[in-house]
C-alpha cells in the first residue's frame, strides 16, 4: 500500500482492514439504499412530468449505487440478505423541521444518520441534492484513490451519476433562491440541510480516521473533506444570494466510537 498497490481479493487482507473497509462500505450501501427509499415519493410529487422523470432516475441510480455496493460486501463474505432483512431503510424521523439530532445515530444499520430526517417539501429534496449529494461526492473523491481495488473502480461509475444529482440540485436552488417568491423559503430549508450535512464528516482528528488513512481507506482528516465541502458551497452561496449559516460543532455529546462517519 505504501507503494501505491491496491488489494485486490480477500486472500491478501488482514482482518483489521477488512473489519475497516466492511464498516465503510456498508455505510455507503445503507446511506445509498435509504436515500433511493426517501426519494421515491417525489417521483409522484415532483412539480413536473420531467421532473417526476428526473426523480425516477435518481431513484434509480441509489438504489444501483447500493446494489453495487452491496456486490462488493457479497464479495468479502458479508452476508448482505440478512443484513438488509434485518433493517427498515425505509425509517424517516417524523420530527419538527428545524430539528437537529446532531451525530447521533437511530437505528442499528449503518446509514449516515442524515437520512433520518424526513423529505417533506420539494425544496427539502432540492437542498437534499444540493448539500448531502455534494458531500458524498466530496467523500468519494477519496475512495477513488484508495487502496480497495474493486472499490475503487466501482465508484467511478457511482461518481459521474452523484455529480447529475448534483447539477439538478444546484440547478434547482439557483431557480428558488433568486426568485424573490420562494427565496426566503429556499433560505430557510439551506439553513436546515447545510447544517445537517456538515454532521456526516465525522470528528475533526477521529482516531478511527487516523485508521482509514493508514491503510489508505480515506486519504484525508474528516475536517480536511468537510472544509473543501464549506468552501465550495460557500462560493455557490454568494451566485445565489443564500447567506451561509452558523454551525456549532457537536462532537462532545457522543463518544468517539458513536460518531458518523467515523
Amino acid at each position: 500500500m505504501e507503494r501505491g498497490e491496491r488489494i485486490e481479493s480477500p486472500d491478501e487482507m488482514t482482518p483489521e482492514y477488512r473489519e475497516h473497509l466492511v464498516h465503510l462500505m456498508l455505510m455507503q450501501a445503507d446511506s445509498e439504499l435509504a436515500g433511493g427509499y426517501g426519494y421515491v415519493p417525489w417521483i409522484t410529487k415532483a412539480p413536473t412530468v420531467e421532473e417526476k422523470h428526473v426523480v425516477s432516475q435518481i431513484v434509480k441510480d441509489e438504489l444501483r449505487h447500493a446494489t453495487v455496493m452491496y456486490g462488493l460486501l457479497a464479495d468479502l463474505g458479508f452476508d448482505v440478505d440478512r443484513h438488509v432483512q434485518a433493517h427498515d431503510e425505509t425509517f424517516r424521523m417524523r420530527i419538527a423541521a428545524d430539528a437537529d439530532i446532531g451525530t447521533q445515530r437511530i437505528t442499528s444499520d449503518k446509514r449516515v444518520n442524515i437520512f433520518y430526517y424526513p423529505i417533506d417539501t420539494w425544496a427539502d429534496f432540492v437542498f437534499f441534492n444540493f448539500c448531502m449529494d455534494r458531500g458524498a461526492g466530496h467523500q468519494l473523491e477519496d475512495v477513488r484513490q484508495s487502496s480497495y481495488g474493486p472499490w475503487a473502480r466501482a465508484i467511478e461509475g457511482i461518481f459521474k451519476e452523484e455529480k447529475f444529482h448534483i447539477r439538478h440540485g444546484e440547478y434547482w436552488v439557483k431557480r428558488l433562491a433568486e426568485d424573490p417568491a420562494t427565496h426566503d423559503e429556499a433560505q430557510a430549508t439551506f439553513d436546515k440541510w447545510y447544517v445537517r450535512t456538515l454532521n456526516i464528516f465525522g470528528r475533526p482528528g477521529s482516531v478511527k480516521n487516523q485508521r482509514y488513512r493508514a491503510y489508505r481507506l480515506k486519504l484525508r482528516d474528516n475536517d480536511e473533506v468537510r472544509q473543501a465541502f464549506a468552501a465550495e458551497v460557500a462560493g455557490l452561496c454568494e451566485k445565489f444570494r443564500l447567506v451561509v449559516p452558523p454551525w456549532t460543532p457537536r462532537w462532545s455529546e457522543l463518544p468517539e466510537e458513536a460518531q458518523i462517519p467515523g
